[in-house]
């Protein structure tokens, strides 16, 4: 049997920290927002009973250090499976962009192997086995407009985000994202950003009101560092954007408009500044309608 699965990524219309756990974990409110960027994921029965990983970037580890290994590793051995899979990824979210890329591959590699041997679990029993091997999978399984609480894996479902399009810009900058929930640990957090009046905007249908509001706490860490995202960020918004903001830890900002032209012109010029050398122009999307 074979089949290939669209891995999204997404972006955080608002990110807040509200405390720390025993074992390290950060506990998190956040709006989750899938956007039509995404990896390919092809599964194809192995008779050998190994699992076999290639991905189409020799930068990429396909060894059981990466998620999907683990994935498949934690269902064969819960369910007793004594197929084999050979997965192939084709991957085009960027990597360590704050974009949940390596979650949302191993969100596809639950699904799909779910699947491909018969396991029967449900997407909320496959997020409870996804909770030991990262806190962003559970949302990458169900996927859309989501609150997320707790560690991430809290997840309440919440109208579509308002029709928009989406300037997504990752300069070329690696970001530690244990650096930043360090540097974010030093000090109290002055400003907390509005959940519930961005989820009460969306539900609305106020694009505009969202944007207002869009904060994320640890780009107030990320940008003091890297001053790429603020300059991505300018150059968005002198270019049309609504608002433009940094995602998960960063350092990729994306900026959102309501004019098309626009979108066009604010990509050209991010492109012509050399800032980003990963650059999309996409939409927000729900993979479930």
């Amino acid at each position: 049997m074979k089949q290939s699965r669209k891995a999204y990524g997404k972006i955080n219309l608002g990110l807040d920290v509200t405390g720390k756990r025993a074992d390290g974990y950060h506990i998190v409110r956040m709006i989750m927002q899938n956007v039509d960027i995404y990896d390919t994921l092809t599964f194809e029965d192995n008779e050998t009973g190994e699992i076999v990983l290639t991905a189409s970037s020799e930068s990429i580890p396909t060894d059981d250090s990466n998620l999907i290994c683990k994935v498949a590793k934690q269902l064969k051995e819960k369910f007793n499976v004594d197929k084999g899979i050979k997965i192939h990824l084709e991957k085009r979210i960027p990597v360590a962009a704050g974009m949940a890329g390596g979650s949302t591959d191993g969100a596809a590699a639950y699904l799909a192997l779910n699947d491909i041997w018969g396991l029967g679990q449900s997407k909320e029993e496959l997020c409870k086995l996804a909770v030991s091997l990262g806190a962003d999978i559970s949302y990458c399984i169900m996927g859309g407009t989501m609150v997320a609480e707790g560690i991430g894996e809290e997840l309440t479902a919440i109208a579509d985000m308002p029709e928009c399009l989406i300037v997504v810009a990752k300069p070329a900058i690696g970001v530690s994202t244990g650096w930043v929930y360090t540097e974010l640990d030093s000090k109290p957090i002055e400003k907390h950003p509005d959940i519930d009046g961005i989820r009460s905007a969306i539900e609305n249908g106020d694009l505009k009101g969202m944007c207002a509001l869009i904060d994320n706490v640890l780009e107030h860490v990320t940008a003091s560092k890297y001053e790429e995202i603020g300059k991505i960020e300018k150059l968005l918004e002198d270019n049309g954007a609504i608002r433009a903001f940094m995602t998960g830890s960063g350092p990729t900002v994306f900026g959102i408009f309501d004019d098309e032209n626009k979108a066009r012109e604010a990509y050209k010029a991010v492109e012509e500044s050399g800032l980003a050398p990963e650059l999309f122009l996409t939409k927000p999307i729900n993979p479930n309608r």
